[in-house]
């Protein structure tokens, strides 16, 4: 039933799952730094579930740690937030003109080791939405067990800035919690 249902039903164009290659129509990420190895489940503008597969060929691996490796925290939140940037950039009306950039992380907690061969539901539910500012709650999880945990902030802003605009976005002052 998962192949078959719709974000949707006005919307027949967002069949689920999201493949690697819809994936990357939407993110500007590529490897090594795309987390995101499929989408399963969307509700527009609340809720996102995604599945990152861990592989020992991962470059992070080479030295976190050679012996005994463990995927890194940070780039777990990076997964999450990869998620749910997913989630924002489907209501772009163009997401080739949109970057979506990580612009917080809250109440970060790290339960369990993520190793290769782990497959991470990343569960991704909105706290808060505007305009261009989102926060969202992120979960990942492998066997059903809680790895990480936090909460996302980001923020939409256009791919190309204009020439003489500051090379990264300014962060608006507006409070979104």
């Amino acid at each position: 039933m998962e192949n078959q249902e719709y974000a949707n039903s006005e919307e027949a164009s967002l069949k689920l799952p999201l493949d690697i290659v819809r994936i990357m129509e939407l993110l500007p990420h590529r490897y090594p730094f795309l987390m995101i190895d499929r989408v399963v489940e969307v509700v527009r503008k609340q809720r996102v579930v995604a599945i990152k597969n861990v592989t020992v060929n991962e470059p992070c691996f080479q030295g976190h740690f050679p012996d005994y490796p463990i995927m890194p925290g940070v780039l777990l939140l990076e997964a999450l937030a990869q998620a749910g940037c997913i989630l924002v950039m489907l209501e772009a009306p163009d997401p080739t003109e949109k970057l979506v950039v990580f612009t917080g992380v809250e109440h970060a907690r790290f339960r369990r080791p993520v190793v290769p061969g782990d497959q991470v539901r990343l569960e991704i539910d909105v706290l808060n939405w505007r305009s261009r500012l989102m926060r969202m709650q992120g979960k990942a999880f492998v066997d059903g067990k809680l790895a990480c945990e936090g909460v996302v902030t980001s923020q939409m802003v256009p791919r190309n800035p204009k020439a003489g605009a500051p090379a990264t976005p300014a962060v608006e002052a507006e409070v979104i919690a």
